[in-house]
């Protein structure tokens, strides 16, 4: 290995994965351009990222050799999928979507907060993002503890890059979808009328979209939605416990959640990082990098870098919502984030609606999530 490429860190040593923010921090103001066997080029600058994400063309979104819709794809190619995308997420559905999914939040609250203590993972977030997800792509509600496993062997693959067991997961989820597509060509006509249904009639360069296609696009959705609606959850939970202040005026003013939700994952945000390569040779703060190097940028350190966000561990509703990366920036800004916020707002209001005082249970500490996911594994806390 050249000088240049030497290991500047290790994203998976127990320092990192102890406390991702506080490695990551360190990270930012230490080495802000960093070298590693396992990420490539980490970038945990706020202005080299929002630069990565702004400009498609020096920086691709073809990381991978499966196909990933359109997560995966560059313009033209990735514009056309997007096209398709977008409308599953415009105002006109989610005012549909939002009276069942307030209507699972009310059942989940009702069902679990009457307890004087929860572990909000385990009771209350993960339940909530399965059950979300199902409703939202119409499948059947006894598919929330295979696609639970399913994810959390897909983050244990995730760290320990196990190729050959992130394929078979792959195959895993394509027959799990396949057997859903399945049914509702069965059904024909009297098939429901889901999200699901309707991927099935779009159409890409006047032909319909393949499995294949339908498959990532899903599996994307369901990645994004299963673990980080359930990481935000316990995120969001865990800092109103411990800012008893903060927690008070949003019992006052619930319509503050939606920009306090965005404040509170950008201090602590629920996703780690995400990929691109470079298609040229490219410089960030004097380290040069050659075409066709792995780039990974770092979400949590952009989101918390001070020379951005004055007093960056200080939650504050006054800070401009534009310079948060919380949903990306670009072309490739997540399609969801309608949905993702709605569904925050929904839950965060039922959490407090249902309960007088959020704390943290004493003698019980929270355990922090590690890489690939944020926020936490457990979180214990107690309602009053």
């Amino acid at each position: 290995m050249s000088e240049s490429l030497k290991q500047d860190w290790d994203p998976r040593s127990d320092s990192v994965l102890r406390d991702q923010r506080a490695a990551y921090d360190a990270m930012r103001e230490r080495c802000p351009v960093a070298h590693s066997d396992y990420a490539g080029w980490s970038l945990f600058h706020h202005a080299d990222v929002r630069r990565v994400l702004l400009d498609h063309v020096s920086f691709s979104n073809r990381v991978s050799r499966h196909v990933s819709v359109p997560n995966g794809m560059d313009p033209p190619e990735h514009t056309a999928y997007r096209k398709i995308i977008e409308p599953y997420f415009n105002a006109e559905r989610m005012s549909e979507f939002e009276p069942i999914c307030r209507a699972i939040a009310e059942d989940l609250a009702t069902s679990v907060l009457h307890q004087d203590h929860i572990e909000v993972m385990a009771d209350f977030a993960q339940p909530f993002a399965l059950r979300i997800q199902c409703a939202f792509m119409g499948w059947p509600l006894n598919l929330q503890d295979p696609l639970l496993s399913w994810a959390t062997r897909n983050a244990r693959a995730t760290l320990a890059r196990d190729r050959a067991a992130l394929e078979e997961l792959a195959q895993e989820f394509d027959a799990l979808i396949a057997d859903l597509l399945r049914m509702r060509r069965q059904a024909g006509s009297e098939a429901d009328d889901d999200v699901t249904t309707a991927l099935m009639q779009e159409q890409i360069d006047g032909r319909p979209l393949s499995d294949q296609e339908i498959v990532s696009i899903l599996r994307n959705w369901t990645v994004g939605e299963v673990g980080t609606i359930a990481a935000s959850v316990g995120i969001l939970a865990q800092f109103l416990a411990v800012h008893p202040e903060v927690q008070q005026q949003l019992r006052d003013n619930p319509e503050l959640l939606w920009q306090a939700n965005d404040e509170i994952l950008r201090l602590h945000g629920p996703l780690v990082d995400n990929r691109r390569r470079t298609t040229c040779p490219v410089e960030f703060d004097g380290q040069y990098i050659d075409a066709g190097q792995a780039i990974t940028i770092n979400w949590i350190a952009a989101n918390r870098d001070p020379a951005v966000f004055a007093q960056p561990e200080r939650f504050s509703l006054d800070r401009d919502p534009s310079l948060n990366l919380l949903y990306g920036a670009g072309i490739h800004v997540c399609p969801g984030a309608p949905l993702a916020r709605m569904e925050l707002v929904i839950i965060m209001r039922s959490l407090l609606q249902h309960s007088r005082e959020l704390s943290l249970v004493a003698g019980q500490s929270a355990v922090l999530a590690t890489y690939p996911s944020s926020g936490y594994a457990r979180l214990p806390l107690r309602l009053r």
